[in-house]
């Protein structure tokens, strides 16, 4: 790993966001400036560019964090500059002060950070008097201000499309791993490929995660958001079928478990296995059925034969086969609720 790769992301920063930052910043400067004369407007500069977040909500909660942050730095500043004058050491004491105050108070790194920041501006500056504390928490609060409205204005973000792709790539992976067990109980396997589909089974917790980060961004999206009636229903379907899918996940992996521990290769002409893998597939082609309600989503699902559920009446076996009930037993219980998962019972 070079010191290159350290500094870079995989992916840019929404031009959008890099404009309203650039907006809010300028905005914040001018007006800050005009209304507070005589210094420059650093605090509302620093407060714009830290304010505008991806989403509207997270901006408030930026906008909050900083003004108490900076409010806290300016008052210890100010405090300590009148007790000990302008001297070097003081701004080194400001900032000691202002950790400890953060660490007595359980904040967050944001206002934690902010605190000795602001302590340490103030004192640089050399002006650490009550009008000028006083003239600085409103310069922050003014840019704080202008950047909510900037994030608010220029098109607020809705995370929906992220949330559908994932929610439906996690169906979709669900649904690949039921078509993969069936396989392997309707046709003999090699221990790679056992290997192989546990292996796929396991990839799913990833799948899972990622969905469930993408469904919480979207709803953190349109808190706040003067858009978020228009779009609530869309992430509501995504999160519901996630929640859904969750235990699925677990249920998949239990049976490519199961599988590989106890296969053998008699298990393919066994009629009990044979039954259950016809209903696997009839569940991987309910699963897909879900996935269409949510729309714009761009992925590559095989073709769904027909638009009417497949699953029948839970499977029932009146005489397994001694050598494999352990086995088909487990597979039963899990298909059992795999079948109530996908139906909604």
């Amino acid at each position: 790993m070079t010191w290159a790769t350290k500094l870079r992301t995989s992916s840019r920063v929404p031009l959008l966001q890099a404009v309203k930052t650039s907006v809010a910043t300028v905005l914040a400067w001018v007006v800050a400036g005009t209304l507070l004369p005589g210094q420059l407007p650093i605090f509302a500069a620093v407060a714009a560019l830290l304010v505008v977040q991806p989403s509207v909500n997270q901006s408030f909660g930026k906008a909050i964090e900083r003004t108490f942050g900076v409010v806290l730095g300016v008052l210890v500043a100010t405090g300590i500059s009148l007790l000990f004058g302008q001297n070097s050491w003081v701004v080194l004491l400001a900032i000691v002060v202002s950790i400890m105050m953060a660490w007595l108070l359980r904040l967050n790194p944001g206002s934690s950070n902010q605190i000795p920041i602001s302590a340490m501006l103030v004192l640089a500056l050399g002006a650490a008097t009550p009008d000028y504390a006083f003239t600085r928490i409103i310069e922050t609060i003014i840019g704080a201000v202008i950047a909510l409205i900037v994030n608010l204005v220029i098109v607020p973000p809705v995370l929906l499309l992220p949330a559908h792709h994932a929610v439906a790539r996690l169906a979709a992976g669900v649904a690949s791993v039921l078509d993969q067990l069936a396989v392997a109980l309707s046709t003999p396997m090699t221990n790679d490929q056992l290997m192989s589909l546990m292996h796929d089974s396991r990839s799913l917790r990833d799948l899972r995660d990622t969905a469930d980060q993408r469904v919480t961004e979207g709803e953190e999206s349109l808190t706040l958001n003067p858009r978020r009636s228009a779009h609530r229903d869309r992430l509501v379907a995504a999160s519901q079928l996630l929640t859904r899918l969750t235990p699925l996940v677990t249920r998949v992996i239990g049976m490519s478990r199961a599988l590989r521990d106890h296969y053998d290769e008699q298990l393919s002409s066994d009629p009990a296995a044979q039954a259950i893998a016809t209903e696997l597939t009839r569940a991987a082609h309910d699963l897909r059925l879900l996935i269409r309600p949510i729309d714009s989503v761009d992925i590559d699902l095989p073709t769904v034969t027909s638009e009417m559920p497949a699953l029948t009446a839970p499977l029932v076996i009146l005489k397994p086969n001694p050598e494999h009930w352990i086995l088909l037993g487990s597979l039963m219980e899990d298909l059992r609720r795999v079948r109530e998962e996908i139906v909604g019972e």
